[in-house]
């Protein structure tokens, strides 16, 4: 076996424990770093098969955008948990 394929099985196998991993995590920021870290691997894939048309891609969109727009929605969602009062129901507001 060659050194190039033991790094893509190496790769292939934390892709599959990043999959399970963001599936069975409670904290959603947690979720968020690991879907960041399976998009990271799969560009380093992208990579190794010799495409790196998809790989630019997939580092832009999967590990970029997304995880930056992730990452904005809990801070907005944590904002907003936070001016709650604890034991009230949640106030809607009027126009």
């Amino acid at each position: 076996m060659e050194v190039t394929e033991i790094f893509r099985g190496i790769l292939l196998l934390l892709l599959i424990v990043c999959a399970i991993a963001v599936n069975l995590t409670k904290k959603l920021l947690q979720a968020v770093i690991i879907f960041m870290s399976y998009s990271s691997i799969m560009c380093i894939l992208w990579i190794l098969m010799e495409s790196p048309d998809l790989a630019i891609t997939e580092a832009a969109v999967g590990a970029g955008v997304s995880g930056i727009l992730f990452l904005m929605t809990l801070k907005k969602i944590g904002s907003e948990e936070n001016n709650e009062q604890p034991g009230q129901a949640p106030t809607e507001e009027k126009p």
